[in-house]
């Protein structure tokens, strides 16, 4: 069972939405959408469901291709970030709904109904009404409607975001366990890395309406193949510098360098663009001897409990800071930060990956 999209594309009013993509995903496996808000990603969702028509390509579903098939007609499920109940049928009767509309025998729907109520934790509750459930018992309802057809294809745009952190937490653990369960192929929207990390699988990332990389979720993490993927996957966004290679060496200006050794030796001699994320970035006195040293502005500062966020500025450049523990420093002082070799990723000018952190090897 597989779900192809063959250089789909999608414009409205002479507007690119979805810029042609082509990506093939397989039974049993959870694919990630991770991107910024407005990326594409639920016109993307839109176009597997079938709710949308491509402009360009197919879309072909265990080979045959379903291009201009109603979603109706298609065993596909989705569920929005704004859940959806009927507020006036039980549990029972809500996760009954779709199986009733398919006209399934009565002892058929109860069998199929407990089931997916187990799966979902939900078999205390079905006599009850969606009002009177919390939150997250609201949210595994709404799944269990959409699990409960069996369909080969699950659509999640962005199921957790209006539910609180604990919810959250909660139902991120539970919802690879239900695809497990299910057999079928998950898709999930989001924009939080953390999420995409958490949840496997696959992802692809997306920006400005383009599938700039798919893959396994920790191979696109650790080797982005280009500098706008690497923003995407890492929140905030990855922190970029000027950096020039000659021979052995590799010069940040400043006084700063850092000697080319491992991969980066076999790099040809000529200016890249060094990337580091933010949780990558230390204090002085908070790092190894081999890191290197970057003399900031500290421009803001904001607390979170256990960690820091810094606003740097260095040569022209906004950064990002992370550091653990509550760090009480005063706006617009000078601040030197550090980074260990082993986390800066190369690009060239142009943009794509040239040299990836010598930590993606060892993870």
């Amino acid at each position: 069972m597989t779900l192809e999209l063959k250089g789909v594309s999608r414009s409205v009013g002479g507007r690119m939405h979805i810029h042609p993509t082509t990506l093939t995903l397989q039974k049993g496996t959870m694919n990630v959408l991770l991107g910024p808000t407005l990326a594409g990603k639920t016109s993307l969702m839109r176009l597997m469901a079938g709710l949308d028509e491509p402009t360009a390509g197919r879309i072909c579903w265990e080979g045959a291709d379903v291009t201009g098939l109603r979603v109706q007609d298609r065993r596909v499920a989705m569920v929005y970030q704004q859940f959806i109940n009927y507020p006036a049928m039980s549990v029972y009767d809500n996760i009954a709904s779709p199986l009733k509309l398919m006209g399934l025998a009565r002892p058929e729907i109860d069998r199929r109904v407990r089931e997916t109520a187990e799966m979902m934790q939900l078999s205390p509750m079905l006599g009850r009404k969606p009002l009177e459930l919390s939150g997250g018992q609201q949210q595994r309802c709404a799944l269990a409607r959409a699990l409960v057809k069996r369909a080969g294809l699950v659509l999640l745009d962005e199921p957790l975001a209006n539910l609180d952190y604990k919810l959250r937490e909660e139902l991120r653990v539970e919802i690879p366990k239900i695809f497990e369960a299910s057999g079928a192929i998950f898709v999930y929207a989001t924009t939080e890395p953390e999420e995409a990390l958490l949840l496997g699988g696959n992802t692809a990332t997306l920006w400005e309406g383009r599938v700039t990389q798919f893959g396994p979720t920790a191979q696109v993490y650790r080797k982005p193949a280009d500098i706008v993927t690497a923003r995407v996957f890492s929140d905030p966004p990855m922190n970029f510098i000027k950096v020039e290679k000659r021979g052995r060496r590799l010069s940040f200006g400043q006084g700063a360098n850092l000697p080319a050794d491992g991969a980066l030796a076999d790099l040809s001699d000529g200016r890249y663009l060094a990337g580091f994320r933010p949780n990558h970035i230390a204090l002085a006195g908070h790092h190894n001897g081999t890191a290197v040293e970057f003399d900031c502005e500290l421009s803001g500062m904001e607390i979170t409990g256990s960690e820091t966020f810094l606003h740097l500025q260095h040569a022209g450049q906004k950064w990002v800071g992370l550091v653990h523990g509550v760090h009480r420093l005063a706006h617009g002082s000078r601040q030197t930060v550090a980074v260990d070799p082993s986390f800066i990723y190369l690009f060239t000018e142009a943009g794509q990956l040239a040299a990836p952190a010598s930590y993606a090897f060892a993870a």
